[in-house]
């Protein structure tokens, strides 16, 4: 089933979650600042999206720049820092199958599905 890392606050994020609605695929939406994903599922995720974790980090959110920028931080570091801080994690992510994009990019959306 195709799931959609969602943040209702976000232009971007509800502009793809119309994508997947005019879709008529079946989808879940993850709210991922109330339900975040744990340090598994975020590497999971990361491993289909070919991203390093510092590539899905949202470099600046005022988290990341008080507590984190600037530092040495392994990777594992960096995952529990989005687990801690879920606003930290691009979006939106779409995830289907063993693939996932961020779907800030609504052209690369529909193609994807």
């Amino acid at each position: 089933m195709i799931q959609i890392y969602h943040n209702q606050r976000c232009g971007k994020s509800r502009n793809c979650l119309l994508v997947l609605q005019e879709s008529n695929k079946e989808f879940e939406i993850i709210n991922y600042l109330n339900t975040p994903p744990t340090a598994d599922e975020l590497t999971s995720i990361l491993k289909k999206l070919k991203f390093t974790p510092i590539e899905l980090i949202r470099q600046k959110e005022k988290i990341w720049i008080e507590n984190y920028k600037g530092k040495t931080l392994t990777d594992n570091q960096v995952i529990q820092a989005m687990v801690e801080n879920p606003i930290l994690i691009e979006r939106p992510i779409v995830v289907k199958d063993n693939e996932a994009i961020i779907g800030r990019d609504l052209d690369l959306v529909s193609p994807f599905l």
